[in-house]
């Protein structure tokens, strides 16, 4: 599986921070806060919008690196993605992701 794919199967390269950090794109950046800010219910400002990666050595949004209880989980259990967890398919916290996107779904089923 390659590295950026994220803990809980999202795919990074298509992930709208990823994006906007790479090729240093301002609006990409502006439109993901804003849409983060509508998902979460809280304040995201275009700045905090930097990634490299999920599971990358670089820069990771806030979210991503302190938050993300997926990734928490997979890393506190030493697993690169949920992907090698067995209890992956009665994990609540995982279907947050894998119920709505069918592409993260299968890569760690």
């Amino acid at each position: 599986m390659k590295n950026m794919i994220g803990c809980c199967g999202l795919d990074c390269e298509k992930c709208g921070a990823y994006l906007a950090t790479v090729n240093n794109d301002e609006e990409l950046r502006k439109q993901t806060a804003k849409q983060w800010s509508e998902w979460n219910q809280t304040e995201i400002p275009p700045e905090a919008v930097n990634c490299t990666g999920c599971r990358s050595e670089g820069v990771r949004t806030y979210y991503c690196d302190c938050m993300c209880e997926i990734r928490k989980c997979a890393l506190g259990k030493g697993y690169e993605t949920c992907r090698e967890c067995v209890d992956r398919g009665d994990c609540q916290t995982l279907r947050t992701i894998t119920d709505h996107d069918e592409d993260a779904a299968g890569r760690v089923k």
